[in-house]
């Protein structure tokens, strides 16, 4: 892979991990743990706050996932590794990278790994 393409998909890399890292900011007073002090909240409302806590501590576990994706492939990237499979040793095909820049693995290798 040129070095064009290469700086191409570390900006797309770097721009996506400052987009993790805001959201993750502004998500993080949704995870934090529900009070339950009946007197200040019902018990429906306090059922629901505490359906919405789960549900942001789940969005920051696939954030904290993608970070760490978005920080291998930047790795990837300096080590000179990057756009080849780290299964199989091949290239990893250009359209599958644009749409995810994080991808490790062929489309052979991962439909086989799915499929285990």
């Amino acid at each position: 892979m040129d070095e064009s393409t290469l700086e191409r998909f570390r900006a797309r890399l770097l721009q996506m991990r400052a987009e993790l890292l805001t959201t993750d900011d502004t998500a993080r007073d949704a995870a934090r743990p529900v009070t339950l002090d009946q007197s200040s909240v019902g018990r429906v409302s306090r059922m629901d706050a505490m359906q919405v806590q789960a549900m942001a501590v789940a969005a920051q576990q696939r954030r904290a996932l993608q970070m760490r994706g978005i920080e291998t492939a930047l790795a990837r990237i300096d080590a000179g590794e990057f756009g080849v499979c780290q299964s199989c040793g091949e290239d990893i095909d250009p359209r599958r990278l644009e749409f995810d820049p994080t991808a490790a693995l062929c489309i052979a290798c991962a439909s086989a790994r799915e499929k285990r």
